[in-house]
């Protein structure tokens, strides 16, 4: 096996982190877990090698993991409803929630990466969708 080795930012790296995290509590199939959990204690080492990783974030990281915890059961949800071919208001209000919750992680990210002094900064260029009030 290979690797290759990037800049990332702190932000992208945690994430990354949060997600894999996420994955080996809630996979069972015994296989990827073993490619999951090889990922994921990589990143770690290389995180914890890092000295920001010294910094206090854990609130920044909770919400990084929760946010990511409620993309999964989203997505779940959003596929569940894909499936049975069922496009009704839930659908359409699972399908905009996955936008919103993206929008937070970025969020949190972009707070991490500015906590930590990253030479990296992650930018969206997307619209702000949220109601300015007439």
């Amino acid at each position: 096996m290979s690797e290759i080795l990037v800049p990332v930012s702190f932000g992208e790296l945690l994430d990354k982190i949060a997600i894999l995290q996420i994955k080996s509590e809630r996979m069972s199939d015994a296989a990827k877990l073993t490619n999951v959990r090889n990922e994921l204690s990589a990143l770690e080492t290389s995180w914890m090698a890092h000295p920001a990783a010294g910094h206090d974030i854990v609130r920044l990281r909770a919400e990084l993991k929760a946010v990511n915890e409620r993309l999964w059961v989203i997505e779940d949800d959003i596929r569940l409803k894909e499936q049975a071919q069922t496009f009704d208001d839930s659908f359409v209000q699972l399908a905009r929630s996955v936008y919103i919750e993206n929008d937070e992680r970025a969020r949190i990210k972009k707070e991490i990466n500015l906590a930590l002094g990253s030479s990296y900064v992650e930018e969206k260029s997307y619209q702000d969708y949220r109601a300015t009030g007439a």
